[in-house]
């Protein structure tokens, strides 16, 4: 990812930076194409508002280290409530971030994810889906930490 696009995608991460208006998103004369760019590869959305954008969760993905875990869930999922408690020692152990997701809040992370909830990606992988396998997933954090 070019420096360019990294910084558009991070504008997102800043206070009240659900939706941003063009203008927003840099001064430069690149970035309309560019924020075309990142729409078409589906890492940015129309707002609703006109000439603003929103971030999707891949362009949120994008943005992760590789030891910054992502757990997409919902409320009341007893098998996600057991993966983030399976995940917590290893998490610690490998000084890695976790990032949970209410899938219920995001029309597209619910239609991608709405009968596989918990998925757990690790980075920009996907990891693990309904259960954790531990073994492996130790495999990950330490392949994302060399």
């Amino acid at each position: 990812m070019d420096p360019l696009e990294r910084q558009v995608l991070s504008r997102f991460d800043r206070p009240g930076g659900r939706s941003l208006p063009l203008a927003d998103l840099g001064n430069s004369v690149a970035v309309r194409p560019l924020v075309i760019q990142l729409v078409a590869r589906g890492l940015l959305r129309p707002g609703a508002a006109p000439d603003s954008y929103e971030r999707t969760e891949a362009g949120r993905l994008e943005l992760t280290g590789p030891r910054d875990v992502t757990l997409y869930t919902r409320p009341g999922c007893h098998l996600c409530e057991e993966a983030k408690a399976q995940l917590a020692p290893l998490l610690q152990e490998f000084d890695a971030r976790l990032t949970e997701i209410n899938i219920d809040e995001d029309p597209q992370l619910r239609a991608e994810y709405n009968e596989d909830v918990p998925v757990i990606f690790v980075g920009k992988r996907k990891a693990a889906k309904h259960h954790v396998d531990l073994v492996r997933f130790r495999r990950q954090l330490g392949d994302a930490s060399a």
